[in-house]
């Protein structure tokens, strides 16, 4: 009876052991900076179940196209992928704005607010105005983060004072910050900086 215990016992362990490992390598594989030395191929291999979607498109306020690929498109784990070439070999940019299961080593998730992006950064941080293409493009300053290919952008939660808008960095005082709730709204990691 002992000897089943024990027997019954490892298999237990053997099985937990199991179940962590395939959770651990399912998370690894939704970090985006994973992705970074794929191409198209080894995608879709990666991702059998993404659905991907294929075209091309115009960026950077229209004036550059580019082959894209949408992998899980209409889900919460949209993850838009931008191609250096025509052939798709090469990353440009990944770009998301939905909080599913994609992740970045820094830490920024969809969602998160002005103070957790200062945290994260561990200095302070500027931003953009409102109402563009690059609509509350976040500047790193000389944090921690400013040398990463990670961008976000913030969007208020409440009404925009008319001169928080257009390209430029806002000049905010902290009470204006905290009274327009910003939180981040899309996440980029550019490779072709």
């Amino acid at each position: 009876m002992r000897k089943i215990l024990i027997i019954l016992s490892i298999i237990s362990v053997a099985a937990c052991n199991s179940a962590k490992k395939s959770t651990s390598s399912n998370t690894a594989s939704f970090t985006l900076e994973n992705l970074e030395n794929m191409d198209a191929e080894e995608l879709t291999k990666a991702f059998p179940d993404a659905n991907i979607e294929e075209g091309s498109d115009f960026y950077d306020e229209g004036t550059d196209e580019r082959p894209y690929s949408i992998l899980y498109p209409g889900t919460a784990d949209e993850l838009h992928i931008t191609w250096q070439d025509e052939d798709r070999k090469k990353i440009h940019d990944l770009r998301y704005t939905k909080n599913g299961k994609w992740t970045s080593k820094t830490g920024i998730k969809i969602g998160d607010s002005y103070d957790k992006l200062v945290a994260l950064n561990k200095a302070p941080i500027s931003f953009y105005g409102f109402g563009w293409d690059y609509s509350g493009a976040v500047d790193w300053e000389d944090g921690k983060l400013k040398n990463s290919d990670v961008r976000a952008f913030l969007s208020p939660q409440n009404e925009i004072p008319s001169d928080f808008y257009g390209d430029h960095v806002i000049e905010a005082s902290p009470e204006q910050i905290q009274a327009l709730d910003l939180k981040v709204s899309s996440i980029i990691i550019n490779y072709n900086l």
